[in-house]
């Protein structure tokens, strides 16, 4: 369950509006449940929470850099036409 949750908060940075915020959401909760998966799983189970953890935090870096950028854009826009 934690490897589809992060695959999709990966898939979910790549929508326009609100993707990015589902995305931190849907990451920061992929990461929560490949922890606990990792603690309690077995040796296999353990690799496809790794998996999940390593993809949620990438989910998490990709979702905040697009919000980043966002707002500096929308700063840069701001100074661009105040007067």
């Amino acid at each position: 369950m934690a490897l589809v949750l992060s695959l999709a908060a990966v898939l979910l940075v790549a929508v326009p509006g609100i993707g990015k915020f589902l995305s931190l959401g849907i990451g920061i909760m992929a990461c929560g449940l490949g922890f606990f998966g990792f603690r309690h799983g077995a040796a296999s189970a353990r690799l496809c929470s790794a998996g999940a953890i390593a993809l949620g935090f990438v989910a998490l870096l990709l979702g905040g850099a697009k919000i980043g950028l966002t707002v500096l854009a929308l700063d840069r826009l701001e100074r661009l036409f105040s007067p």
